[in-house]
């Protein structure tokens, strides 16, 4: 069933981990993807466990190049027709994996820059991640915003204003600490997820969070976490406890909900 003028705008994560991330926005006249990290068949399945049918989607926009955020594009693209956005730097490093897709199809946003579908307006921000140019979206409609942020090593003030007091979050928590520290992955990839380029911890997203949720703040999704060094129950536990001990009023204000690497969110009003 399509949305209601009334209900703004709805928000499904399809899948969040470091395996594949893709998540589902829509509006009453529009309909989006953000990233396409799995198979074109699984992402169809993921949608239609919403109710929702690929056929119908809009647009496609893309963070960064890595697999877990491409892997669907170019397989989407040519089966259904969809216009894929992303800046200069991810288009010319994603090319060579995704396959040919006609050039009507291929859209730049700028970082930092707008793009506007109908009812929606899509705004991009510059992240600190080892890609060739990461950002991620905060989209916009009828006064309300969701924001995307996953795959940085660090949030900036600039990144902050930018998504401050935002109606909904994904907001990365990738690892906990000590499972990544004392875990069986090389020294050298450890070092790689701590840096400023890397991923944000559950410490980390919850101190992101404290510093940019507010009175509009309603649905914030726990999304990238790691297969290997982390677990819902650990992040969820450990961004609540952070946030209830700042005094912020969790499960009252706002909900806290956790993502799944198989399993999409149900559809929520933002």
């Amino acid at each position: 069933m399509a949305l209601e003028e009334s209900q703004g705008m709805a928000v499904s994560v399809l899948a969040s981990s470091s395996s594949g991330n893709v998540t589902y926005i829509e509006t009453p006249h529009q309909k989006i993807l953000i990233d396409a990290g799995l198979s074109g068949k699984k992402i169809a399945a993921l949608m239609a466990s919403i109710g929702r049918d690929l056929n119908d989607v809009d647009a496609l926009f893309v963070t960064h190049e890595h697999s877990d955020h491409i892997r669907g594009v170019g397989v989407l693209a040519r089966k259904y027709h969809l216009d894929v956005y992303a800046n200069e730097g991810t288009w010319q490093a994603m090319a060579p994996k995704i396959g040919k897709i006609d050039v009507s199809q291929q859209h730049l946003i700028k970082t930092g820059g707008f793009v506007t579908l109908g009812d929606m307006d899509i705004e991009s921000f510059g992240v600190s991640h080892d890609a060739a140019e990461p950002q991620f979206y905060q989209v916009h409609h009828d006064n309300k915003a969701f924001a995307i942020l996953t795959d940085t090593g660090y949030v900036s003030d600039r990144v902050m204003g930018t998504i401050k007091n935002a109606d909904g979050y994904l907001m990365e928590c990738n690892h906990d600490l000590n499972m990544l520290r004392n875990g069986a992955y090389p020294w050298s990839l450890k070092q790689r997820i701590l840096s400023d380029r890397g991923h944000l911890s559950n410490e980390d997203g919850a101190e992101t969070l404290m510093d940019v949720l507010g009175n509009h703040t309603k649905q914030i999704f726990l999304g990238h976490l790691s297969q290997e060094n982390n677990f819902k129950d650990l992040a969820h536990a450990t961004v609540t406890g952070f946030l209830k001990n700042h005094d912020f009023a969790v499960g009252h204000d706002f909900k806290i909900m956790d993502t799944d690497p198989e399993v999409a969110d149900p559809l929520t009003l933002i």
